[in-house]
C-alpha cells in the first residue's frame, strides 16, 4: 500500500521479472498478527464482554441502541475537541435545535456518528456510502481519489481477514490516518468505523463501544503489541460501562411501569419508551417524539419528578430537560 512506510534503504533489485509479493503489506500484517497472539487471552476476554452485549442488546428494546449510540458518539466527540454534551445532541438528533453558540458543523459530524452507531450497512459494504462522501460536493475531483485511498484501505483490512474484528478493527484505525481518511484532524470517522468493524459478527450490538468511560484505548503511538493492549483494556471498560448503563435503565423502566400503573392514556407508557431511548428529554422534545399534548407532556412529567422516577437538570426556569432517575 502507497501509505505504508517504506524502507530506510533501497536496495538493489537483482531478482527476474516476475509477481513479487509486497514486503511492506506483509510486515504490517506480520506485526499485527504477532500482536493478537501475544495478547489472545485477553482478546478472548474482551470478545467475551462484547459478546454478552450482544445477547443483552439483542434481547432488549430497540431503544437501548439507540441510547448507547447517543452516549458513545457525545464521547467520541471529544476525540475532535467538539465536546458535544448529550442534551444538545438529543435536541440536535430530534428536533435539529441548537444554540447561539453551538457550531453546527460539530453537531453535523457527530449526528452522522449516532445514524452510523445505530445501523445501517457497514464500512467493509462501501466505505465511500459509510462515510456520506458521495453528495455533491464532493462528487467533483476530490472524489475518485478519495476512492483510491478507500480501496486501499479496505484492500489491507481485507487481507487481514484471518485477524479477530476486534483486531481489525484496531488495525484499521490505526492505519485511518496513513490511507490519508481523515479530514483535518478528524479521528471520529476511524473510531466509528472501526466500532462498527469490531462488532460486524453481532446479532444484537451495532457498533463496539470503545468510548465509554474514557478514551484511552484510542491513543495512537508504539508498535502494534502496545497498541492493541490499550485497545483492549479500553474497550473492556467501554462494554463494562455499557452493561451497567443497560443495568440501570432496565431497573428503571420496571420500577417507572410499576408505579404508573395507575396512570390513563396511551402518554405515560410513550413518555417511558422516549425516555429509556435518549439519555436527556425536554418537554419539547417528549411532546414531537410522542405526538401527545405539550399539556399533558409537562403533567406526566411532572408527575414522574414527584415521584422520583425523573430529575431536571438544568436548574432552569425554561428549556430544562429530564432524564431517568436511577436508584
Amino acid at each position: 500500500m502507497w501509505f505504508l512506510p517504506g524502507p530506510m534503504e533501497e536496495e538493489p533489485d537483482y531478482l527476474p521479472p516476475g509477481p513479487r509479493a509486497e514486503p511492506r503489506e506483509a510486515e504490517v500484517l506480520d506485526d499485527w498478527r504477532m500482536a493478537e497472539a501475544a495478547h489472545a487471552a485477553r482478546l478472548a476476554r474482551v470478545a467475551g464482554r462484547v459478546g454478552a452485549l450482544d445477547d443483552r442488546l439483542k434481547r432488549g428494546p430497540e431503544g437501548w441502541r439507540h441510547r448507547l449510540a447517543l452516549i458513545e458518539a457525545a464521547d467520541l466527540s471529544w476525540l475532535n475537541g467538539d465536546r458535544i454534551g448529550p442534551d444538545r445532541l438529543a435536541l440536535w438528533i430530534s428536533m435539529r435545535l441548537s444554540g447561539v453558540q453551538d457550531d453546527t458543523a460539530a453537531l453535523a459530524r457527530v449526528g452522522w456518528a449516532v445514524r452510523r452507531l445505530s445501523g445501517g450497512p457497514g464500512p467493509e459494504v462501501d466505505l465511500s456510502a459509510f462515510l456520506d462522501r458521495r453528495d455533491p460536493e464532493n462528487l467533483a475531483d476530490a472524489a475518485e481519489p478519495f476512492a483510491d485511498r478507500a480501496g486501499g484501505w479496505l484492500d489491507l483490512t481485507a487481507q487481514a481477514s484471518e485477524l479477530h474484528p476486534i483486531t481489525r478493527a484496531c488495525l484499521g484505525f490505526h492505519l485511518w490516518s496513513l490511507a490519508g481518511l481523515g479530514q483535518q484532524g478528524d479521528r471520529m470517522e476511524a473510531a466509528v468505523t472501526a466500532a462498527r468493524i469490531a462488532a460486524s459478527e453481532g446479532k444484537g450490538a451495532v457498533f463496539a463501544p470503545l468510548a465509554m468511560g474514557g478514551a484511552g484505548g484510542l491513543r495512537v503511538g508504539g508498535p502494534p503489541a502496545e497498541r492493541l493492549a490499550r485497545w483492549l483494556d479500553g474497550m473492556e471498560t467501554a462494554c463494562l460501562t455499557a452493561m451497567r448503563h443497560l443495568d440501570d435503565i432496565e431497573a428503571w423502566s420496571v420500577r417507572a411501569e410499576a408505579e404508573m400503573t395507575s396512570l390513563s392514556g396511551k402518554t405515560p407508557s410513550a413518555l417511558r419508551a422516549v425516555l429509556t431511548e435518549w439519555p436527556l428529554v425536554s418537554a419539547a422534545m417528549a411532546e414531537a417524539l410522542t405526538a401527545a399534548s405539550r399539556a399533558a407532556v409537562q403533567r406526566n412529567l411532572a408527575w414522574m419528578e414527584a415521584r422520583g422516577l425523573v430529575r431536571e437538570m438544568t436548574g432552569q426556569g425554561r428549556y430544562r430537560m429530564w432524564r431517568a432517575k436511577s436508584q
